[in-house]
């Protein structure tokens, strides 16, 4: 065993975001993804100031620059257009010293792909942990070639919508489209690596974690499902649309203007509101909504709009850690997207590691710089999926009583909102990497 010699399993945004942290950090670094290529699915996606410092501390400040950071008048409305909260995006974004830029997935997770060495990443494999190893011995990773098909990862068309048992990708995700394997899986050739450390990004239904992590809380409902799509400005926004989201009985619409001049929207409804069955059935529930909500969804072909059910972990495991091998991203900490930080607390998981794990530490010493990882990351996401399912349950409020007590509130707090939700976000948008060879701060402040 190669006392730097790391697998990576699973080729999503912590995955990619892992290798390219490890690699930084001197270690011989291998992603293994089941999907043939990096096809670019999924939606869009909000880098929170953190994750703009994460994606920084990876090598990427550059690139960010190159990207339009969030701009223009965003908050919270009614669905008939009415503003509950109002608020600058530069005046928010300064407050946690770093702008949220939005692009689409496919783009970060290009960036994040061409800032690995060139041979890192292995496409069309199925790898499975069959041993996690210890002190004493090394992680092995079982790699089958010659997958088929089906490792190329599925989407779910929005003409119906697709049960929370077989849904592939978070909404708010680090996600791969394809995670690892199961021994024994499809037939190919096979052959088994030997490492110091192993990663496991393979996704909210992690085979890893089933295996390995055998007590550890599986996916559970969200309660509501949700749609996203991609689609250009509708007419009659010359400008382009005014970011934030819409609240109504049960629903929730997003609207996210990015970097390359189109929109990203979603849309999610809870299960009490009575979920439509098919794209057309939502257009029609939102047909009444404030504009552009009725034309961006007309502008779309259903074909190109994902649908699932929202899923996540009602916690993480104990330790994210067992032997050589460490959870990271959705496999360990898989939440709802209320706060949008599903993808960038993957990101935060990275670079932490590639810090506290540095290549050159000495083999014997990995499962214990591990268990140490865990401890400082475990806390920060606990409290950050807590955040998120609170946000959550405010957002599926359906009564008409309810509602209106909601907006009346959120409308009433108008002048403090911005200041109130700045201090529930503090620890959150305003984390920074740590410095190599500095000590793990355990996280209380999130």
């Amino acid at each position: 065993m190669s006392a730097t010699r790391a697998v990576v399993v699973g080729g999503g945004i912590g995955g990619l975001a892992s290798g390219v942290a490890l690699a930084r950090a001197g270690w011989d670094v291998t992603v293994l993804e089941r999907a043939p290529s990096l096809e670019p699915v999924g939606a869009g996606i909000a880098v929170a100031p953190n994750a703009v410092r994460a994606l920084g501390a990876l090598g990427l400040g550059d690139r960010l620059r190159d990207l339009s950071a969030l701009q223009g008048e965003v908050g919270l409305r009614r669905p008939d257009g009415r503003w509950l909260v109002r608020e600058n995006a530069t005046a928010a974004s300064e407050r946690f010293g770093d702008q949220t830029l939005v692009l689409h997935r496919a783009q970060l997770v290009g960036m994040l792909a061409d800032a690995l060495p060139d041979g890192a990443l292995r496409l069309g494999v199925d790898a499975a942990v069959v041993d996690p190893g210890d002190a004493g011995r090394p992680a092995r990773v079982r790699v089958r070639t010659d997958v088929g098909p089906e490792g190329s990862g599925s989407r779910t068309p929005a003409h119906g919508r697709e049960s929370g048992a077989d849904s592939k990708e978070s909404f708010d995700s680090d996600h791969s489209p394809a995670g690892g394997g199961t021994p024994g899986g499809a037939s190919g050739s096979d052959e088994e690596i030997e490492a110091a450390l192993v990663v496991a990004a393979d996704g909210i239904d992690s085979p890893t974690r089933r295996r390995w992590w055998p007590d550890a809380p599986g996916p559970v409902s969200g309660g509501s499902t949700a749609w996203r799509l991609v689609a250009e400005v509708p007419p009659g926004e010359p400008v382009g649309p005014v970011g934030g989201e819409t609240w109504g009985r049960g629903i929730v619409v997003g609207i996210v203007p990015l970097a390359d001049g189109r929109v990203y929207s979603y849309a999610s409804v809870t299960d009490a509101a009575g979920v439509p069955a098919t794209f057309a059935e939502l257009r029609e529930r939102l047909a009444d909504w404030h504009a552009p909500i009725p034309d961006l969804l007309a502008s779309v072909d259903p074909d190109h709009v994902l649908c699932h059910e929202l899923r996540q972990l009602p916690a993480p495991p104990a330790s994210l850690v067992t032997g050589r091998v460490a959870l990271v991203g959705d496999a360990a900490h898989a939440m709802l997207p209320n706060v949008g930080q599903g993808g960038c607390q993957a990101l935060e998981d990275a670079v932490v590691l590639g810090v506290r794990v540095g290549g050159g530490a000495n083999g014997a010493a990995v499962p214990e710089l591990l268990r140490r990882w865990s401890g400082e990351r475990r806390p920060r996401v606990v409290k950050v999926m807590r955040m998120s399912a609170q946000m959550a349950g405010m957002s599926r409020v359906v009564s008409p009583a309810a509602t209106t007590a909601r907006d009346l509130g959120a409308r009433l707090a108008g002048p403090w909102s911005a200041a109130l939700g700045a201090w529930a976000l503090r620890g959150v948008l305003g984390w920074r990497p740590p410095e190599p060879g500095t000590v793990a701060a355990f996280d209380d402040d999130a």
